[in-house]
């Protein structure tokens, strides 16, 4: 089930998780197009760049909807349909808008409904993976064979990490030729394509379980459900708890680094891009290895481990700052590329083992709606992040010209990072489908 040649789910999902990869072209073009040709400040920068992420904190509702509503009797590939659709209606706003109408404003109100879309297609997209997922391994246990547990979720993150390669490799290189506008543009033309082969498919064909496809559930028994599903097992609460917590209490300087590699030190856009591309093949290896190895580790210990291992990079980031890398012989390019781009996916590596977790808690009958509590969870610590970030700096007097106060805010960021280790036996251990009695 789900991996035969007559189920369209290879298609759906690889093409809607490889886009929501290549989005990273588009945002990297938009960050160069507020600090070059709107002039805007790090800490603008950095605010835009979380607000414009408000709309994922909807995501337990847009689950919710998608678990409890069909639309021609169909709860899945209409959302993913509408979510796309609307990603194309704002990056082709923004590619095809004057110049001489184009503020803060109306980039603000397009980012969000593009991001509006996105997340509803995330949300649709992650509860196909959940229900395609505990399907096969279902099956699997009925006839006898070993369950390929994490092997969809590994599926889905390789092609998110091959799109993200693609995308930043591609928007380096052409940011140096050609107008922003352009990249705009060129994605809002493939999520045209994305939209017309998603509304080819019939979901019928997905051949999901009969307990997944029924009929509606209603919206107020779907949200029973859910918190049902919190209340009765803690261990989801606490783990989700615990993420968003991991997240959230780290005030993240990324408008303040962007600035400090551009305006600083003057690194050129593909340096940036090639960082991305080493950060994505990083991620990508990272989602082999995990389907082929580290799956069977306890999820404490890998999510910890990886904790850990984001502050000590940090640290490793005062030492480039201070310029002691320079001094020792590795360019500044070197570094960004490698370690900068390591670090910025080293957020997004915990996400995979999570939701391999999560999947596995998940009662049959949520799963859209828990996958998007713990993305919207997850989001909205985000953005709590940014927030943090923007305060930091501004406390440490860091602006477009004056970086003296950086170091001490990546250290407070280390600090800070290492925090959640402290509450990780909030992460469970010994993990047991729901339904399942101890043994």
């Amino acid at each position: 089930m789900g991996w035969s040649d007559e189920n369209p789910i290879r298609l759906l999902l690889g093409l809607g998780f490889w886009v929501q990869g290549f989005r990273c072209l588009p945002w990297m073009a938009i960050n160069f197009f507020l600090k070059d040709a709107l002039k805007v400040a790090p800490s603008t920068l950095q605010l835009l760049q979380n607000s414009a992420n408000l709309p994922m904190v909807g995501k337990p509702f847009y689950g919710v909807i998608s678990d409890a509503v069909y639309i021609c009797g169909e709860h899945r590939i209409p959302y993913i349909a509408i979510g796309v659709l609307l990603q194309a209606i704002s990056w082709l706003s923004i590619a095809l808008i004057s110049p001489s109408t184009i503020s803060i404003f109306t980039i603000t109100l397009f980012l969000l409904l593009g991001n509006l879309g996105a997340s509803i297609v995330e949300v649709a997209n992650d509860a196909l993976v959940a229900e395609t997922a505990k399907q096969t391994s279902i099956n699997s246990k009925s006839n006898s064979k070993k369950s390929p547990s994490g092997e969809l979720q590994s599926f889905a993150w390789m092609l998110t990490s091959t799109g993200g390669v693609l995308g930043n490799l591609i928007g380096g290189i052409v940011l140096n030729r050609f107008s922003p506008k352009l990249m705009f543009l060129a994605f809002g033309l493939i999520l045209a394509v994305q939209f017309f082969a998603t509304i080819s498919i019939r979901e019928e064909s997905l051949n999901l379980s009969k307990s997944s496809s029924s009929k509606s559930t209603g919206i107020k028994n779907q949200l029973s459900q859910l918190l049902t599903a919190l209340e009765k097992q803690p261990e989801i609460f606490y783990s989700i708890a615990w993420f968003s917590a991991s997240y959230a209490v780290i005030p993240v300087l990324t408008g303040t680094m962007f600035y400090y590699q551009t305006q600083f030190l003057n690194l050129d856009s593909s340096v940036l891009g090639l960082s991305k591309v080493f950060g994505q093949g990083a991620l990508l290896l990272w989602s082999a290895m995990y389907n082929g190895w580290l799956k069977t580790v306890q999820p404490r210990k890998l999510i910890s481990a990886l904790q850990a291992t984001i502050a000590v990079l940090m640290v490793s980031d005062v030492l480039f700052v201070k310029g002691i890398y320079r001094e020792m012989g590795v360019s500044d390019s070197v570094y960004v590329v490698v370690f900068s781009g390591l670090l910025e996916v080293l957020f997004q590596f915990k996400v995979l083992p999570f939701s391999v977790l999560m999947a596995k808690l998940c009662p049959p009958g949520c799963e859209g709606s828990l996958m998007a509590f713990l993305m919207s969870a997850v989001a909205l610590a985000s953005i709590v992040s940014g927030y943090l970030g923007v305060a930091l700096a501004s406390f440490l007097g860091v602006s477009a010209h004056d970086f003296s106060g950086l170091p001490p805010g990546i250290l407070i960021q280390a600090a800070c990072t290492l925090l959640p280790l402290y509450w990780a036996s909030w992460i469970p251990t010994d993990v047991r489908p729901p339904g399942r009695k101890n043994d």
